[in-house]
């Protein structure tokens, strides 16, 4: 068994290969339904709003996948705590364990932080690719925290030739910080950063636009943004979240969400506009789900807002850890340990 720390995932997982990885098993799953299991996740919510604490959740999310010749098993245990940034610490915690099913040997147990952190912008890369025009100049990163540099890094990945990057977030503080990080860290990526005050300089001119906030209200309307810009929206993961206003989803020409029953559960601003006597956008107008959208069975034919919804799903950790834990096999990297 490998046990793989954070430094280590990081240093052998890039983003590429995990956009690879999951695009497989989409089409995998498109061809063999049966070959992907992943039951909806267990989501226990953590403390209530008080002084003291922030609410947070508890996710337990397993998911089994055949690749034609073995079954594994991928199990990720997340905790997030919302308060953990002013303790210098990441919102996000998770491990993932991938075993094997034909002994229950476990492969591998990885720290599985960087992990969701790549394969929840992985799956916004992949919505770009499909979903936003083919001549993208810049992007808006609103919200600039954790999960934020990834998300840029997969849409650079899938659009490099974007040459300029517009932040936004609630504190100007997060916004430089991302800045002087992202310059650091990912230097490959040779594009302007520019930080805003008001979120509707950072919108108006973008042609695509991150978002990750825990926003419980829409944060912008369509008369702020261009009538042929692409969202990705990966916040407001509970019902009582928001950050995509009813006005924006009614006037997207595709509405797009990476898991159909997870979706209807947890995307907050879908949830809402449908719930809405004042919006027209019902569950009926959702154009379907990533699957449809990787195997062309759905596609973009005229130009208009699209949005893509994310809310996560275990299949596509499981598809990203399982490759780590090959990778991890088949070089030997990691710590070997005999369980």
């Amino acid at each position: 068994m490998q046990l793989l720390n954070q430094a280590v995932v990081t240093e052998h997982l890039n983003m590429q290969a995990a956009i690879d990885a999951i695009e497989a098993m989409l089409h995998q799953q498109a061809a063999h339904p049966e070959w992907v299991k992943a039951p909806e996740r267990l989501v226990i919510e953590t403390f209530s709003e008080d002084d003291k604490h922030s609410s947070g959740s508890h996710l337990s999310m397993p998911a089994t996948i055949y690749d034609g010749e073995k079954e594994y098993t991928a199990v990720k245990l997340v905790t997030i705590c919302p308060d953990n940034p002013n303790r210098d610490m990441p919102t996000t915690t998770a491990l993932i364990t991938v075993s094997d099913n034909d002994t229950g040997a476990i492969l591998a147990i990885m720290d599985g932080i960087y992990i969701t952190q790549v394969r929840t912008a992985a799956l916004s890369g992949i919505a770009t690719k499909y979903m936003a025009k083919p001549d993208c100049q810049s992007v808006a990163v609103v919200g600039c925290g954790g999960m934020a540099y990834e998300q840029l890094h997969a849409v650079l990945t899938v659009r490099p030739e974007i040459k300029t990057v517009y932040l936004w977030n609630r504190s100007s503080e997060g916004a430089e910080q991302f800045k002087t990080r992202f310059e650091r860290d990912y230097s490959q990526w040779k594009v302007e950063l520019s930080i805003c005050k008001d979120i509707n300089d950072a919108i108006c001119v973008a042609d695509i636009i991150n978002v990750a906030t825990r926003a419980t209200e829409g944060l912008f309307d369509s008369e702020h943004i261009k009538s042929e810009v692409h969202i990705n929206a990966v916040g407001a993961y509970q019902p009582s979240m928001k950050e995509i206003s009813n006005e924006v989803i009614a006037n997207s020409d595709m509405v797009v969400v990476d898991d159909l029953v997870g979706s209807r559960h947890e995307a907050g601003d879908l949830i809402q506009a449908h719930d809405s006597e004042d919006c027209t956008w019902t569950w009926s107008d959702l154009s379907g789900d990533l699957q449809a959208l990787v195997t062309k069975e759905i596609v973009k034919s005229e130009p208009g807002i699209t949005l893509f919804k994310s809310v996560g799903a275990a299949s596509f950790d499981a598809a990203v850890a399982l490759y780590v834990a090959k990778q991890a096999k088949q070089k030997a990297f990691g710590a070997a340990v005999d369980w």
